[in-house]
């Protein structure tokens, strides 16, 4: 499958420049099997869980669920349940899938639902809440997804509670990987999370969530990593000083 251009990201983008802590999300996490669903579900208000599919779920354009996100899927469905827990893809399930042969096929892979939408995150909110009828509103959500400019700001533009992940893949298990996609991600993370005051910046005005009132209060970070090593491994690796951003 091939992906058509973002319009949504493009026009979201002047809005993020404006605001950039758009892109700066609750939690960061190596992977989906990371995170205390439990602990959303019991003292965050969340009602409903939206993965990304791409390096967040799978491989890129694979149908499949990747390995490092076994343990993560399974605790959602067991917490959540299987109607409360559906992917929202820029790829499969939009007007990049015709026939939604490729949603199809994810939702007898995984089990889950892929919610349809033609307009690409940040947008398709409508469809969202459409999906979910026992939410009442997008706080009770939870996004979770590798990409800030499209998963992170979606969610925050609308209050959900955001969780950012590193990318499964990495090397030739990432071959497939959109270009573009893999050269913007790089320049989201290294914003955001390279040491340097703009990217500090950012993150101290991340947006307050509803119901969440911080990890130290509400944890929902399962795994104990080390935070350097983890964005090292973000950045790809040696982490840049301010003069060579």
């Amino acid at each position: 499958m091939v992906q058509s251009i973002n319009l949504k990201a493009i026009t979201t983008l002047a809005s993020v420049v404006r605001r950039p802590y758009l892109a700066a999300p609750h939690v960061f996490v190596p992977t989906v099997s990371e995170i205390n669903y439990q602990a959303l579900k019991d003292h965050c208000g969340i009602k409903a869980i939206i993965f990304d599919k791409d390096n967040t779920l799978t491989a890129p354009y694979e149908n499949t669920l990747h390995p490092n996100a076994q343990i993560g899927l399974q605790s959602a469905l067991d917490t959540f349940g299987t109607h409360n827990v559906a992917i929202l893809s820029n790829s499969a399930g939009t007007d990049d899938d015709p026939n939604f042969i490729d949603g199809a096929e994810i939702e007898k892979s995984l089990g889950i639902a892929v919610i349809k939408h033609s307009e690409k995150k940040p947008g398709g909110l409508d469809e969202v809440m459409n999906h979910f009828p026992n939410v009442d509103e997008p706080s009770q959500l939870c996004m979770v997804g590798d990409r800030l400019l499209t998963d992170v700001v979606f969610g925050n533009l609308h209050g959900m509670l955001t969780v950012h992940i590193l990318p499964l893949c990495s090397g030739d298990e990432n071959s497939k990987d959109n270009t573009v996609a893999k050269v913007v991600r790089s320049l989201e993370n290294k914003f955001m999370y390279a040491d340097w005051w703009g990217g500090r910046k950012t993150r101290s005005y991340t947006l307050p969530h509803k119901f969440w009132k911080g990890e130290e209060e509400c944890p929902l970070v399962l795994a104990e990593k080390n935070e350097v090593d983890e964005i090292d491994r973000l950045l790809g690796g040696k982490k840049k000083d301010n003069d060579e951003l």
